[in-house]
């Protein structure tokens, strides 16, 4: 009687949840509506084209489309792990996005506390634009100012060597600074955007417990480690759960701009690979492989890195 007593009531809170969920969407009909906009769009362009993955599993012919393609099962996964470039493209890829987690990173957090540091709020709003300004610029004149600057004929870094009695240095013909350049392009370009998260998650930490740090005879440096750090790390955690969530993926068009014959060695990674022979050489079915084969690792990251923060530091996504 106790087991029927509890399904029927389950059953009764459920309807009534029903109910609720159901005079919420009538009552507020206008913000559902809205909400249909980026539904339709996540339909149409994220999920939609998921139909097109099994031609990663056929010989992709247009003229035969998609359904009348030949399955071939794991054949272009197979030819993709056993090819010469294989560990080339992986470890290029891998190699960038470890670096740029290791560097990059901690970059924006380091200036968010700096900025929240600064007492003089003109100087440190001073500081915010100039350190914004760069993630406006287009990755094309991106590019373009730094060819410039790394010009061996009259490039500003050339000419310091230059007057120190060193003979000038081809920086983007060479497969050994490759990586050191579009890192480090990359934290100039991203790092004041990039703080912006970090100086409203300080903004929201408890004044009080700055002023009970400073009672207690914490040095400025120990306030920051003890009460603003710990402060905005779940938002730290997130941010990294969504970085590691995309680790594979690489700044394809930059990459691909700064890419030419003599630093291919470093260069090459997945995304470009994959450009250059499904897109220029027509190998749909080869590339589409590899990009799901990229997905995949990325999706296997974001779960690992997830669980692990989930239980560790008591933060997710989910």
């Amino acid at each position: 009687m106790k087991s029927t007593a509890s399904t029927l009531g389950a059953a009764s809170r459920s309807r009534s949840r029903r109910s609720s969920l159901w005079k919420s969407i009538v009552s507020r009909y206008d913000l559902y509506l809205m909400l249909l906009i980026p539904i339709v769009w996540y339909l149409v362009f994220h999920y939609g084209p998921l139909y097109g993955l099994q031609i990663a599993f056929k010989n992709f012919s247009p003229a035969k489309g998609i359904m009348g393609s030949k399955w071939v099962g794991l054949e272009h996964f197979q030819r993709f792990v056993e090819s010469y470039y294989f560990w080339r493209l992986l470890w290029n890829t891998v190699s960038i996005n470890l670096f740029s987690l290791l560097f990059a990173f901690p970059i924006p957090i380091i200036l968010a506390l700096i900025i929240s540091e600064v007492r003089n709020k003109a100087f440190s709003k001073l500081v915010q634009n100039i350190t914004y300004i760069p993630h406006f610029i287009s990755i094309v004149v991106m590019v373009g100012m730094i060819m410039l600057f790394l010009s061996p004929r009259g490039g500003p870094l050339n000419s310091i060597i230059h007057a120190f009695g060193g003979s000038p240095v081809r920086f983007l013909d060479s497969a050994a600074w490759f990586k050191t350049i579009f890192i480090s392009t990359n934290i100039w370009q991203n790092m004041g955007w990039q703080s912006i998260i970090y100086i409203a998650a300080l903004s929201g930490v408890n004044p009080q417990l700055y002023e009970a740090a400073k009672m207690d005879g914490a040095s400025r440096l120990r306030r920051i480690w003890h009460v603003s750090i710990p402060g905005i790390l779940p938002v730290i955690v997130i941010l990294l759960i969504l970085d590691v969530g995309h680790f594979m993926n690489v700044g394809f068009e930059k990459i691909l701009l700064l890419q030419n014959n003599l630093n291919l060695e470093s260069s090459d990674v997945i995304s470009t690979f994959v450009y250059t022979t499904g897109i220029l050489k027509g190998e749909y079915s080869y590339t589409a492989a590899i990009g799901l084969f990229n997905s995949l690792v990325n999706l296997a990251l974001l779960i690992l890195v997830n669980r692990f923060a989930r239980k560790k530091a008591e933060t997710s996504l989910w």
